[in-house]
């Protein structure tokens, strides 16, 4: 990928959590990014930035909480994705930019339906949404569709 001397570097660590409901047809748990977030009405999976001095353990916990209402009561890390682009970034800014996502197979208490419970948040919805339906148009941010590709791995 060809360097811009003028594109801002950012790196950001994230924990995500891969959270799955058997059923008849079995759910995945996804949040939809607000119009303050980036890229805005993208579709992710519950999770975001580790805190400095955060353990990247607890960070997939309090974000899943943030993000859907429901409490983790079971991570274990799964696999490592990285994405790098250089493009327009947050407020059309030329960014050079290098995510690496922590991806954790996690279980909820689900007692609840899930919410939103961070106010202000860049995440403004989340919902159990059946397999075969989080294809459909939604536009997906790269660690969704990587999850998508190796989900056997989260079960």
């Amino acid at each position: 990928m060809e360097q811009n001397p003028q594109a801002r570097r950012t790196q950001r660590l994230g924990a995500y959590g891969v959270v799955l409901r058997a059923g008849t047809e079995p759910e995945l748990l996804i949040t939809r990014i607000s119009p303050i977030g980036f890229p805005a009405g993208g579709w992710a999976l519950p999770g975001g930035g580790v805190d400095h001095g955060e353990s990247p353990h607890d960070a997939v916990r309090r974000e899943v909480w943030e993000e859907t209402g429901l409490r983790v009561t079971v991570a274990r890390l799964v696999d490592v994705h990285s994405h790098h682009a250089v493009a327009a970034g947050r407020g059309d800014v030329y960014e050079d930019y290098h995510g690496v996502h922590l991806i954790y197979a996690c279980e909820v208490d689900d007692i609840e339906d899930p919410h939103v419970v961070e106010q202000d948040s860049t995440t403004d919805l989340a919902v159990w949404l059946p397999l075969s339906e989080v294809t459909d148009g939604r536009p997906l941010l790269p660690v969704v569709q990587h999850v998508l590709a190796t989900l056997d791995r989260y079960r």
